[in-house]
Order: structure tokens, then sequence, then C-alpha cells
């Protein structure tokens, strides 16, 4: 059994935290929020030594999981505990930090955010916006860390390159990094220079190669279109799809893992998509109904993404040989998203999601992925060799 940063400062409050008793903190939260029995923390932090928070703080899709993607989250109160919740994703980009009026009668504030293990994950960088606004405080960061459900033991795809910077990608991580939440907040305080005075929670009994079926913890969708561990699984490529016209299945309960448009031919793709012969993947011809955004009410057809073997599997790569098997095909039908994407209105969807531009170019040309991935390796690497002294699981 696994023991998350939450399960311990529970138990052993904020001592494991080097911070004393008692204490007024802050706490980010959301939905995962939660110990080993399900209960969410404001369910029993109250009646432990760690107590009660003084004021909540919600990330992107709110304190209880409410709000679609890009939805603005208002400031409320908890109806639980009666303490008021600050919106940390509001309706511009200077409510995603918090202001220094929010943090000021602190003494401390605590983050427990379920990540996904996907560059483009927002909860991380709500993370670091609350580690930047509480340095020039003193203010002691807590993070309580939890695993990266989608293991730690693998990297894939482009590191986000200068002048690509935006709420779905702050920092030059990889698209899939391998890395907890406590982990990257060690990696954004020393390596991206934000130096607040960060106190990471470790967990106990968790290894890299673990999979999060076998830590004993609940799964619980820490954002409204991630219901299952197999939506995590090919999140990091799945979101790709966003960038484009093509539904990626929001409104569906197969979301990320359902791709397409009215009148595609879904037997043909699926075809051309075997033909690739991509690792620990399947594909199913397939038609939907998206009851909610990209061509809510129409019936849809593309394929199913069916993750045949979790070991081999490569989702990043997966769903960049999807776009270019969909742009070959479709022809004018096929188009990039060009509507305000998180706050962002100037630069496409998708290159914000690749953290560049001439990989979107590549797939214009016509350039074979095997070809596109040699060329974001080296980047890779480098990461790769980056981030091992900011492991604290082996």
């Amino acid at each position: 059994m696994v023991q998350t940063g939450l399960e311990r400062w529970l138990t052993e409050g904020p001592a494991c935290a080097a911070l004393a008793r008692p204490l007024r903190y802050g706490l980010v939260a959301h939905p995962s929020s939660v110990s080993v029995d399900g209960r969410h923390v404001l369910e029993t932090c109250g009646a432990t030594s760690a107590g009660l928070p003084v004021r909540l703080f919600a990330p992107e899709h709110g304190l209880l999981g409410r709000e679609q993607d890009m939805e603005t989250v208002a400031d409320t109160v908890d109806p639980w505990t009666g303490v008021e919740v600050v919106s940390l994703y509001g309706d511009d980009p200077s409510r995603l930090r918090p202001a220094e009026a929010s943090l000021a009668d602190l003494d401390a504030i605590v983050v427990d955010l379920q990540d996904v293990g996907s560059r483009y994950y927002t909860f991380v960088y709500t993370m670091a916006y609350v580690m930047e606004a509480a340095r020039p405080l003193g203010l002691p960061v807590v993070v309580l860390d939890r695993p990266n459900p989608i293991g730690g033991d693998r990297v894939e795809g482009p590191v986000l390159e200068p002048g690509w910077e935006s709420f779905v990608g702050r920092y030059p991580l990889p698209v899939r990094h391998g890395m907890t939440a406590g982990e990257l907040a060690r990696w954004f305080n020393q390596s991206q220079g934000i130096g607040c005075d960060l106190r990471v929670v470790d967990m106990k009994g968790w290894s890299r190669s673990m999979s999060y079926e076998r830590t004993g913890l609940p799964w619980v969708p820490p954002s409204p279109n991630m219901p299952a561990l197999s939506t995590a699984c090919v999140y990091p490529g799945g979101c790709l799809i966003e960038g484009t016209q093509l539904s990626e299945g929001r409104g569906t309960t197969l979301p990320f893992e359902l791709v397409g448009a009215p009148d595609l031919d879904s037997r043909a793709l699926a075809e051309r998509l075997r033909g690739f012969e991509l690792a620990g993947v399947a594909f199913r011809a397939a038609a939907f109904r998206p009851m909610f955004q990209k061509h809510s009410g129409k019936t849809c057809t593309g394929i199913q993404v069916i993750v045949t073997e979790g070991a081999t599997f490569r989702p990043f790569e997966t769903y960049v040989a999807i776009l270019a098997a969909v742009r070959d095909s479709a022809g004018d039908a096929f188009a990039w998203r060009t509507e305000t994407y998180e706050f962002e209105s100037s630069r496409l969807a998708i290159d914000l999601l690749f953290g560049n531009d001439w990989l979107r170019a590549g797939l214009e040309s016509g350039a074979d992925v095997a070809e596109l991935k040699r060329r974001w390796q080296p980047g890779l690497e480098r990461f790769i060799s980056e981030r091992s002294e900011f492991l604290a699981y082996r």
C-alpha cells in the first residue's frame, strides 16, 4: 500500500513538513484530494492534528470538479466547512496566481493536486504559480506528493521550446515527463529558479515502475474528462486532438480515446493506422455522438484508440500518427483549432501543445512520423539526464 503525502499530513500533522502547530494554512485542493478510504481531505483533516485550513484555493475545474475545461471557476464558500474558496482559474490570466492579500495572513500553503503525467495538464502550473506568489512573502509551500498514474519510468515527446510557454506548458518539459508533482515542484524551484521555501512531503512505498492499480489507492477523476486510468494512459497523445477541429470524445463516455468528426471514413482511417504498426495499440472504426463541445449532437465517425499493451504503448507518437493520417485522408475537412485556447488567442493551440511550431509544419508538409521523432529525440535525452537529480523515488 502506498502512503501519499496527504496520508502523512493527516497522520503526522504539520511536523511532516517541519512546521509547528497551531498552523493557519491555506489548501489548494480538488476532487482527487482524497485519502485511501475515499474521503476528501476536508472530511477528515479537521479531526486530525493537521486541522482545517483557514482558506481554500481552487484550480481549473474547481474544488469539486464541476467546471468543464476552460470554464471560469468562481470564488465561493465550501459547503462542507464554510471556508472561503479562492479561485485560481478566473476569467483572465492574472487570476491564475493567488493575490498577495489571499496569502498574507497564512503560516503556510499546502498543495494536494493529482497530476496525470502530461505536460499539458494545468494543475502543476497552478502549483508553480502558488510557489511564485509565496516566495516574496517567505511563505512555506507544502506539496503533498501523489503517484504519477501513468508511471515514472518512461518519458516521451518533444521538450517545450522557448517562446511557446503557456498555461498548458510553462517550462521545458517533454510531453510525458515521468515525474510526480513533488519531483516537479523541486525541479521548478531549483532548475527553473522559483526559489520559494518548498517542503515536499514524499510518499512511502511508491516506485517508479509501479502501476496505479498496484498502489492500493482509489482513482478519483481529477477533472471531468479524466474519468478512468485508461483516459490518463492515452492523454499524452489524446490531448493533441484539442488543437484540431476533430472531436476528442468530450461529451462521450470515452474522452480522448475516441477521435472523429462528421463524415470521416472510419474504416479507411482505422485500416490506415493499422498499417503504421504502432506498438501496444489497436484501432477500432467507431461512431459516436458528443453531447457537448465539438460537434455536439452530431454523429461523428472515426476511431477508438484501444491500448493493448501499456508497457510498449507510446501515446504521443500514436496520436501524432493519427493527426498525420487524418490530415492526409480528410483533405479540406481537416483543420487546426483557431479559437482562443487557455487564454491564448495569437498562437495556434496545436503549437502550444506541441511546444513548438515545427512539428505542425512537418505534418503539413507530409513528413514521416519517424522523421519527426528523430528531431525531438535529442532534447528528450537531455531532459532525461537533467531530471535524474530531482527523482525522489528509485
